[in-house]
């Protein structure tokens, strides 16, 4: 069993920068990839970001690309740097682990683990 705490959220405003992070409990943390996830108010929640066990690969969504970078550590923790936020970002942001990368990036309602998430809110 694995569990994700995600920390870093609150109120930014808009342009501004932020990162949250993701801590997971599991020592095999690097056989897990890792991905971002964030539900808007009334919105479905939506693929943000995936990185695979070594961070060899990663993957954003079309709609931050440029502005989100996902990134890992050792540690056991799993990173999304936000840049140049818009009122649009505002959402909680979950952080999830899957054995499969390929099922982080394409289906999120297979993900294994998940967070409880963190709320970021963008004023402008």
């Amino acid at each position: 069993q694995v569990q994700l705490v995600e920390s870093g959220g609150g109120l930014v405003q808009t342009g501004g920068s932020l990162r949250l992070s993701c801590a997971a409990s599991e020592h095999t943390f690097n056989k897990y990839a890792m991905g971002w996830f964030r539900q808007a108010p009334g919105k479905e929640r939506e693929f943000v970001g995936a990185i695979d066990w070594n961070g060899g690969a990663t993957a954003h969504a079309d709609s931050v690309r440029g502005r989100f970078s996902i990134s890992r550590d050792y540690a056991r923790n799993t990173y999304l740097e936000i840049h140049n936020v818009k009122t649009e970002d505002t959402a909680t942001y979950y952080c999830a682990a899957d054995p499969s990368y390929h099922t982080i990036c394409t289906a999120q309602t297979a993900v294994a683990y998940w967070g409880r998430g963190t709320q970021v809110t963008v004023s402008s």
